[in-house]
């Protein structure tokens, strides 16, 4: 076997258990590392098809920012030591049902594809062309929707943190002075 092959089952292992980990955690902190070690075996993938620039993004953007936001809002909001009720039997059936019906979809999907081989040279990436396109507000721009992408995540987790912070109003008790 080829090390890149070892390499790949490796990192489709690690995706396919830390997966069904993340799903299947009760302890919310430990479901938010499992999708760390996910994103961060995905990314691995990423580069040994040779996307560098896109196991980049996975690893900066979705392994660095978006888990580091969920872990702190995890970390704001509830409490570490909480567990999730288990689930009933009846989910557990219609959760694999429909595991395996998307898996053998996803399966005869691939199969019944006909993939052909290219005889065309691979394209040359211009990386300043990416650059000037991630940082332009023209046509072709992502300044905009990556800023009003942030501010949604921004003002979802203030909700979050609001609706989980919000109880019965706390009494304010105010020490009584002393009127001679």
């Amino acid at each position: 076997m080829v090390s890149n092959q070892i390499m790949f089952i490796l990192f489709s292992a690690m995706i396919i258990v830390f997966s069904i980990l993340t799903v299947t955690s009760r302890k919310i902190l430990r479901a938010a590392v499992y999708l760390l070690f996910v994103l961060v075996s995905t990314s691995g993938l990423y580069f040994m098809l040779n996307y560098q620039f896109l196991a980049a993004v996975q690893l900066t953007l979705y392994a660095g920012g978006i888990v580091v936001l969920i872990i702190f809002s995890i970390l704001l909001t509830s409490h570490i030591s909480q567990n999730f009720e288990s689930s009933g039997w009846k989910k557990n059936i219609f959760s694999a049902i429909a595991a395996l019906t998307g898996a053998i979809l996803a399966i005869i999907t691939i199969l019944e594809y006909g993939f052909t081989a290219s005889t065309e040279a691979a394209q040359q990436v211009d990386m300043r062309l990416i650059g000037k396109s991630l940082l332009s507000v023209d046509y072709d721009g992502y300044v905009l929707p990556f800023e009003v992408i942030s501010i949604l995540l921004l003002a979802a987790m203030v909700a979050a943190i609001v609706i989980a912070k919000k109880g019965a109003p706390k009494k304010i008790v105010l020490p009584k002075l002393n009127q001679e």
